[in-house]
């Protein structure tokens, strides 16, 4: 290859560009970069001047595409949506039969497969790709779940397979100390081929409402800490750090652990105290709830996870309605401290199990109204590093899909069920005092709800099938009929005949 032509390109030099230009030039690949901005794409290239496979700054789009070895391979990093849409549209012309567009933004899943549609028609190739672990991951190794053209995917395997993050591949514990220009050597690499056209931007859509589900669930268990046991910030970054070394290691549980012991740099106020209780969202979260209501499938732990996000913006309102509305007079919690936390601990995993488990639940689902045909210990495996949601945890999804593939809900795994049975009584003991306490917890809530939903073989919905044929007419299926056979009661009517429709 001659040295004046990039094995890839990408376009957009926002953090999250950079660092996945930087990650791919220290694996030696030269990659061409171009930004919008010129003195963007110039500044970048002269602040890294050694880089193992070196960054080609380009001025403009047609010196960018010209810089490209065939099959040129341009990465995207645009805002998603209509900016994504516009360098699409830009490129096309320049391009030749052949050549491959990655979608590397968050994009929505359905927009994927309109796009790859779009450019197979047009003798292009197209790779959308989620691309997850923040501006870190993304500079040493994230998370990527490709989808798309698969003959596109061998050509871009290689670059994928080295910038992604490491795992041990029995343990599944990452690979850290990468540094610039060192990168992580060995391992397994977190990423594999979801599926065609938008099976990868759908599966980081669910990674995403995982992780939703996820950060609730940990501030659920911070209130309680705070409020019942009347913990200090401290004390509770030491709890945090403490699960972290067993069932509940994580990322998320590890950052927890450092922001409940940082001070503030301000006031010398522990910093969690004095950051405000509005949460921001950027929709992934929202389209995963929408998903499942369009395809039936339940997710309550990601829809209240979102709703708790949308609670929390709402703050003159609560402030004003907390002068208001009265809450129970609980007494003081005079019970061992010790076994709360653990009681805490142990709701927090029942709940991430079944959080998890709708994920799985879903993306099942998704692969029979898309007609995909997905590997989800395949995609657990890729889980474990680089991403926001990594945790010991998925290795233990991992080995439940390598058990049985068709493994129709995560809890009805031996592991996870045996979990849950250890977790429960806990579980349930939390939830009643966060009720007497006026905690609210609803992400441990319906998680319970759809664990009790889902293993009770007779639920209420009968009356509720009868009510709708009541007033709307619906019909219904009789138990000692078979399925698919519908019935209606003529309920006007005097002697309330029953009609076969």
């Amino acid at each position: 290859m001659s040295d004046s032509i990039s094995e890839i390109g990408l376009i957009g030099l926002a953090v999250m560009g950079q660092n996945l230009a930087l990650n791919i030039a220290d694996h030696g690949f030269k990659i061409s970069v171009f930004n919008r901005t010129t003195s963007k794409t110039q500044d970048f290239v002269n602040q890294n001047p050694d880089t193992p496979g070196g960054l080609v700054g380009c001025e403009t789009l047609e010196a960018f595409v010209g810089s490209l070895k065939r099959p040129r391979k341009i990465i995207i990093l645009v805002q998603a949506g209509w900016a994504t849409d516009k360098v699409i549209e830009s490129l096309v012309p320049l391009l030749e039969e052949g050549d491959i567009i990655i979608d590397g933004g968050n994009a929505k899943w359905d927009d994927t497969i309109r796009r790859e549609k779009e450019l197979t028609d047009l003798n292009l190739r197209f790779i959308g790709s989620g691309v997850s672990g923040g501006e870190e991951g993304a500079r040493f190794g994230p998370s990527l779940m490709p989808g798309g053209n698969p003959e596109a995917w061998s050509e871009l395997k290689p670059i994928w397979e080295a910038i992604a993050a490491k795992v041990d591949p029995e343990t599944g514990k990452p690979l850290e100390g990468a540094a610039p220009g060192k990168p992580v050597v060995g391992g397994f690499s977190c990423t594999a081929y979801i599926g065609p056209n938008g099976a990868g931007h759908y599966v980081k859509m669910v990674h995403n409402g995982i992780e939703y589900g996820d950060m609730q669930m940990i501030c659920e268990a911070y209130d309680l800490l705070q409020n019942i046991l009347g913990l200090s910030p401290n004390e509770m970054g030491d709890i945090f750090s403490e699960w972290n070394s067993g069932e509940l290691d994580s990322f998320l549980i590890e950052i927890t652990a450092d922001i409940l012991k940082q001070t503030d740099p301000t006031t010398g106020l522990p910093f969690v105290d004095i950051v405000l209780d509005t949460a921001g969202q950027k929709g992934t979260g929202k389209w995963t709830s929408v998903n499942a209501l369009d395809m039936g499938t339940p997710a309550p732990t990601v829809a209240e996870a979102v709703f708790a996000r949308c609670l929390s913006a709402v703050k003159e309102e609560r402030v004003a309605a907390s002068s208001i509305l009265n809450g129970p007079n609980a007494p003081k919690f005079c019970g061992n401290s010790d076994d709360l936390i653990e009681a805490i601990r142990q709701a927090l995993y029942a709940s991430k199990i079944c959080s998890y488990a709708q994920g799985f639940q879903l993306m099942r689902e998704a692969q029979k109204e898309y007609g995909w045909s997905l590997d989800f210990g395949s995609i657990a495996q890729i889980f474990r590093g680089g991403c926001i949601i990594r945790a010991a945890f998925l290795q233990k999804i991992t080995e439940a899909y390598a058990r049985e593939p068709e493994l129709a809900n995560l809890l009805l795994d031996p592991y996870f069920k045996s979990a849950i049975d250890v977790c429960q009584k806990s579980w349930r003991k939390v939830i009643s005092l966060a009720s007497e306490h006026g905690v609210s917890v609803p992400t441990f809530s319906s998680a319970l709800s759809y664990y009790d939903g889902y293993r009770t073989a007779r639920l209420p919905q009968n009356l509720l099938q009868a009510q709708r044929d009541y007033f709307g007419a619906h019909s219904y299926e009789r138990i000692d009929q078979a399925r698919g056979d519908f019935y209606h009661i003529d309920w006007p009517m005097p002697d309330r005949p029953q009609i076969k429709v």
